[in-house]
Formats: structure tokens, C-alpha cells, sequence
């Protein structure tokens, strides 16, 4: 064969056309580029869709656990985050409830193996600020500061970042990813006994609803409770509120699907607040006592304002749902000051106190993460999923899987 017949990025051997060397190399090279990146939903700027990126999977660094994600939790916060109602850096990648398998972890992390199932909690405490060494996980100074100002962890720098090496910030952990970084004080066990997949809610929506019940509304049992608004929170501070004891226990909602859910999950009573009088139906069901401890899970003024009119004199209204930025609602000062009400806002549980009980406790078969979970999405239909739960079409808590 004469040798000036030549096929581009082929060369002849023998009686075949074979790879040249270069184009070897790179087909190798391109196959390790590909090991070394990840799937992840970046938001690239507010009031844009999530588009699917292909980026460099972090390395974790001292006292941090580099986490294979199994699946990631679809809240409400996150969408604030989109929709620019609550201010966060972007480009960046979202998702702040997670389970996954243990990958790497960096210098210093003890008690913590490869391969090992785990959960994380949004709130991720640095362990050293004034707040954490008093136990009071959520409120770190750092996690609000460097994490909910910057979208970064605590040395100041995100582990995300681009193939071209621009940074994006991190929403809690980024759990919209194949991979993330966890600080090791944010990472529980979890049991093979507890559903891998629905487990990622213990994160967020039971997270919060626990610290809610057992830190801001100190329920105890026989307690009277309300919640309004029965979405991913919502629902779980229903069978959080059942299994301190507590009774009535009363669901309010818009939609008569979410209201029937919640039966399941704790609800004595439910009642829709566009076709029935809530006062007048909370009233009936105390006797005219009202609640001792009622919770908003919604983060919009009418439902606050619900909140603490359904409270009884001396109660306590627990404000638990994120509003976006600015939102402001009226309270009767007068009522307020003679009846003793008390409003108390509560942004989720302590962390290493409180993540481990409740897994523990879902493990016992005393939490349900199961009859929650409503839709599942695949990371491509990360996007779908917001869009979703903002048209008001998920019961429950959807997730995204990986």
C-alpha cells in the first residue's frame, strides 16, 4: 500500500487501519478527564433554569468527607435561592439535604470508613465558634458567615469549581451533584435498616421539623398543636409533634391532597383554610382554649399572622418557614404583651446533638421517611423538580436521585 495513502489520525498495520499513538493518548485522556468530573445542577444565575454541568469532583480537605451522593432532598429554600427571593452567590449548585457513601476524607476525620452509608444535615457546624462550643449548632457563626453569606466552607474557599477553574459557590454541601464535601461534624451513620434514598429527608425537612418541636416548641405531651402549612416541613412537624406525645394535633393547608396525607403522618384534625374558617374550626376542636403551641411552615405574612391568632393566652407561635427577603407581617402588640404570647422563629435542629437521635429514631421505626416521599427525579430532571414544587404539585417531599 503506498505510503501516501494516509486516513487522518489513522495509520496501517498489518492488514488494518489502528489508532495512531496521539489519538491513543487521547482517547485516554479524555476517559480519565471523564473519571475525574461529575454531574452537577448549576444554577447559573438567578431566575434561571438548572442546567446539568459536567465539573471536577472535589477534594476534601482537613476534617472534611468526600460523600458519593445517593440522593438529595427538593426544598423550598432552594427555590427561594432561584427564584431570587433569598440572596446567594451564583453561579452555584444547590441541594442542602443528602445521603450518600463515603468516598475519601481528609486529615483528622476519625470513626469514618470508606464505603460507610451516611446523612448530612443543612446545617453544618464548624464545631469551634462561641455558639458551637455551647451546643448551639444552629446558630454557627461560621455557617451563616462563610456558608449562607459566601457559599463557601470555612477557610473561605468553595470545593466547587468549574473545569475552567471559575468557582461555584455551595449551597450547604451541593448536594445537586454526583459528589460532595461534607464537614465530618455534619456526617451521621446511617443504618442499613433506614431506606437508603428516603433517608436524604432527615436532613432538611424532618431536620427542621424536630428542632422546631423539640428546641423552639418544648411540646410536650397532651400539648395542642397546629400546623400551617403542610408541605415538606409542614408534614414532618406532624409526626414529630406525635411522637413527643402531643394531641390534638391539627394540619391547615389550601389543598385537600396535601390535608389527606397528613392524616397519615400525625393529623387528628385538617383543615383547608380557603373554604373554612380556621378560628372558628380551631376553636371548636379546643373548646374555645385555643392552641398551646402552633408552627407556621410556609413563610408567607396571612399564614404567620394565622399562626399567632390560633395561639391560646400564654402559648407560643414557632415560625419555622424561610420567607423571601423583606417579608414582614402584623402582629396585635397589645394581645401580644397582656396574653403573654410568645413567637419564636426556629431554623432547625442542633446538629451533632440532634442528627444522630434522629436517626436513631427513624431507624426504630418512630420517624417515617417513606410515607413523606412523594415524587423521585433523576439529577437530569433537577430543574422539573423545582418547577414542580413551585406550581404546588408535590405532597409531601420529592427527591432527586442519583
Amino acid at each position: 500500500m503506498s505510503s501516501a495513502f494516509v486516513r487522518v489520525g489513522l495509520r496501517f498495520q498489518g492488514s488494518q487501519w489502528i489508532p495512531s499513538r496521539a489519538i491513543t493518548r487521547a482517547i485516554s485522556s479524555s476517559r480519565s478527564n471523564l473519571a475525574e468530573t461529575m454531574k452537577a445542577a448549576v444554577l447559573t444565575a438567578p431566575n434561571k433554569a438548572l442546567s446539568i454541568e459536567r465539573i471536577p469532583i472535589p477534594t476534601p480537605k482537613s476534617g472534611e468527607v468526600l460523600v458519593k451522593v445517593k440522593a438529595c432532598g427538593v426544598c423550598h429554600t432552594d427555590l427561594h435561592v432561584m427564584k431570587s427571593e433569598v440572596a446567594f452567590p451564583t453561579p452555584c449548585v444547590l441541594g442542602h439535604e443528602i445521603t450518600g457513601e463515603v468516598v475519601s476524607t481528609g486529615a483528622g476525620v476519625q470513626n469514618m470508613s470508606v464505603g460507610q452509608r451516611v446523612v448530612s444535615a443543612f446545617i453544618m457546624p464548624c464545631g469551634y465558634c462561641p455558639h458551637c462550643v455551647r451546643g448551639n449548632d444552629d446558630l454557627c457563626e461560621q455557617f451563616f458567615a462563610q456558608n449562607r453569606g459566601k457559599g463557601t466552607l470555612y477557610d473561605g474557599t468553595s470545593r466547587l469549581a468549574r473545569t475552567n477553574g471559575d468557582t461555584l459557590a455551595m449551597y450547604s454541601m451541593g448536594g445537586l451533584a454526583e459528589y460532595c464535601i461534607v464537614p465530618s461534624t455534619d456526617i451521621v451513620i446511617l443504618p442499613n435498616e433506614v431506606p437508603y434514598e428516603e433517608a436524604s429527608i432527615l436532613g432538611c425537612a424532618v431536620f427542621t421539623a424536630y428542632g422546631a418541636v423539640k428546641h423552639a416548641g418544648n411540646v410536650r405531651v397532651g400539648d395542642s398543636v397546629a400546623v400551617v402549612g403542610a408541605g415538606g416541613v409542614g408534614t414532618n412537624v406532624l409526626q414529630i409533634a406525635r411522637l413527643f406525645g402531643a394531641g390534638p394535633i391539627i394540619a391547615i393547608d389550601i389543598n385537600d391532597e396535601k390535608l389527606t396525607a397528613c392524616k397519615a403522618l400525625g393529623a387528628t384534625h385538617t383543615i383547608n383554610a380557603r373554604t373554612e374558617n380556621v378560628v372558628s374550626r380551631v376553636a371548636a376542636i379546643t373548646g374555645n382554649r385555643g392552641i398551646d403551641i402552633a408552627f407556621e411552615a410556609l413563610g408567607k405574612a396571612q399564614t404567620f399572622e394565622t399562626c399567632v391568632s390560633l395561639v391560646k393566652d400564654g402559648g407560643k407561635a414557632v415560625m419555622v418557614g424561610i420567607a423571601p427577603a423583606g417579608q414582614t407581617a402584623q402582629i396585635d402588640i397589645t394581645r401580644l404583651v397582656r396574653r403573654q404570647i410568645k413567637i419564636i422563629g426556629s431554623y432547625g435542629a442542633k446538629t451533632r446533638q440532634d442528627l444522630p437521635d434522629i436517626v436513631e429514631l427513624t431507624r426504630a421505626g418512630k420517624i417515617d421517611v417513606v410515607q413523606p416521599v412523594s415524587r423521585r427525579f433523576t439529577l437530569d430532571q433537577a430543574q422539573e423538580a423545582y418547577s414542580a414544587l413551585d406550581r404546588g404539585e408535590i405532597v409531601g417531599r420529592a427527591i432527586v436521585t442519583m
